[in-house]
């Protein structure tokens, strides 16, 4: 049995300019994940109408403000992972808005920090 420190989270990772549709995109993929499965999301951006996700018991919805994550020192996304990290979930939904900055992410969280915490399954873009 795995401990709790020792769990890894399966990511997945999205980008897209639009926010509806990376939002849709992952509540069809919650939709198809077992029932009571802990999952969280970080999302760059704030919905410009009624979002689709909110927080539940199993669901942990976390949204921040859009900017470049390479030139903020990715501090405002650091600071909202690590709390989604501290839930021990099971999967983490990360949808950020420039498509050209998704590799730099992934190659972010392959760091050692991350690495054994984080299961990076998916980078997609739409």
């Amino acid at each position: 049995m795995e401990s709790a420190a020792s769990k890894q989270s399966r990511v997945q990772l999205l980008a897209g300019s639009i926010y509806q549709a990376r939002e849709a995109w992952i509540n069809t993929a919650i939709a198809t994940l077992p029932s009571g499965t802990k999952v969280g999301v970080l999302l760059e951006g704030l919905p410009t109408g009624s979002p689709l996700l909110h927080t539940s018991s199993h669901l942990l919805v976390e949204r921040i403000a859009p900017g470049c994550f390479c030139c903020i020192g990715q501090l405002a996304m650091k600071v909202t992972l690590h709390r989604l990290m501290r839930r021990q979930l099971d999967y983490l939904f990360i949808a950020i808005n420039d498509i050209n900055h998704i590799h730099e992410l992934h190659l972010f969280l392959q760091t050692e920090q991350y690495s054994q915490r984080l299961k990076c399954e998916n980078v997609m873009t739409l």
